[in-house]
């Protein structure tokens, strides 16, 4: 998750290190963590494989250069690869990992938005329909007042997903016309 953010970032514009960590904070901060001890070697790793490059190294005021990285245009190819993916993992990772997709939508063309947000609602579906027939785990107040709270916020997740499908079907249609 974190490489697809640090590379949707740098579709928008150039930054350094410490500016891209500011930046993955503001809009990950509800999705995943951010450190440094994650954010320079993501960055030599994804300068190695070519999906970034330093556009200039400025002299730093009281320490070392910094380095201005940029995305390559293979980076551009390995960014919509990664938003157009669908990886089996945890419910947890995957609604993280959606919204931070859903942060960067504007890099897709409209069909590509609608076939997330369709793949979406149909894994919110099928997980609020394998909890809807499970019996409650449990006969403590606690623990059902918390299975009620995550049922209710996987259909309000939906009802959300369903709104934005809608909306970007109209403006699909809209741009067509």
């Amino acid at each position: 998750m974190l490489e697809l953010a640090t590379l949707g970032i740098l579709q928008s514009k150039p930054l350094h290190g410490y500016r891209l960590k500011q930046q993955l904070e503001q809009f990950m901060s509800g999705c995943i963590s951010v450190n440094y001890g994650a954010i320079y070697p993501l960055l030599r790793r994804l300068e190695e494989r070519g999906d970034i490059a330093t556009l200039i190294q400025e002299a730093g005021e009281a320490g070392p250069s910094r380095k201005i990285y940029c995305i390559t245009s293979q980076g551009t190819i390995a960014f919509r690869r990664k938003m157009l993916e669908h990886p089996h993992e945890s419910w947890v990772n995957a609604r993280s990992r959606f919204t931070i997709k859903y942060f960067f939508f504007s890099h897709l063309q409209s069909t590509e938005r609608i076939k997330l947000l369709e793949h979406r609602i149909m894994v919110c579906r099928l997980r609020l329909e394998t909890l809807e027939v499970q019996p409650i785990p449990s006969d403590d107040f606690y623990e059902i007042a918390v299975w009620h709270r995550f049922i209710a916020v996987i259909q309000e997740e939906l009802n959300w997903l369903n709104e934005r499908l809608v909306q970007e079907q109209q403006h699909q249609l809209e741009s067509r016309n």
